[in-house]
């Protein structure tokens, strides 16, 4: 009896903020998830926030970007919300002052719901000290949260784990790699 191999899509669920549109695409580790969700390796999406906050105003490429992501369509948490809470504080410790810290906690909230990964350009920088990137080590019980840069890390170790896996199948069992196995 064979061991199945792993499939082509990893079992992980990405969204992406409202600041990776990449509707110039000028993002390189953005285009890289892009390629692999076109390519059929990778699931992205976006929180209807998000979602809302790419399609504001009057950038009609983005807009036109965002239309083309997938998002979510559930309610927003709220300030009852013991998770939400707990992210409003962590992100903004005298709480969420304006429509838009409230965004970044509704964003970082439906991650978390969904057991999602969180990749933002958000904070965690020199010139931006806070942000989601900032704090996110406040919330890694919750959440996963990473920059592009690091989620194309973790992608390409993740497909190679599961190159790895099924060439120790093939080896051990028989039959034959995916014609993908290598190429992602």
């Amino acid at each position: 009896m064979a061991a199945p191999m792993e499939p082509r899509l990893p079992r992980l669920m990405i969204q992406i903020d409202t600041n990776l549109i990449n509707a110039r695409q000028k993002l390189t580790a953005v285009n890289r998830l892009e390629k692999w969700c076109q390519d059929g390796v990778l699931l992205i999406n976006m929180s209807a926030t998000a979602h809302s906050e790419a399609k504001a105003g009057n950038d009609e490429r983005r807009a036109r970007k965002a239309d083309q992501q997938i998002f979510t369509v559930t309610p927003p948490g709220d300030r009852a919300d013991p998770t939400y809470r707990r992210i409003e504080d962590a992100l903004f410790p005298a709480g969420a002052k304006d429509d838009s810290e409230r965004n970044d906690v509704r964003i970082v909230f439906e991650a978390a719901k969904y057991g999602a990964i969180l990749v933002t350009g958000d904070g965690g920088s020199r010139s931006q000290l806070g942000g989601i990137l900032g704090n996110r080590d406040k919330l890694m019980d919750l959440v996963r949260i990473l920059s592009p840069d690091e989620a194309v890390t973790f992608v390409e170790r993740k497909i190679r784990e599961r190159d790895d896996f099924n060439a120790r199948v093939a080896r051990e069992y028989g039959g034959e790699l995916p014609a993908w196995t290598g190429h992602d």
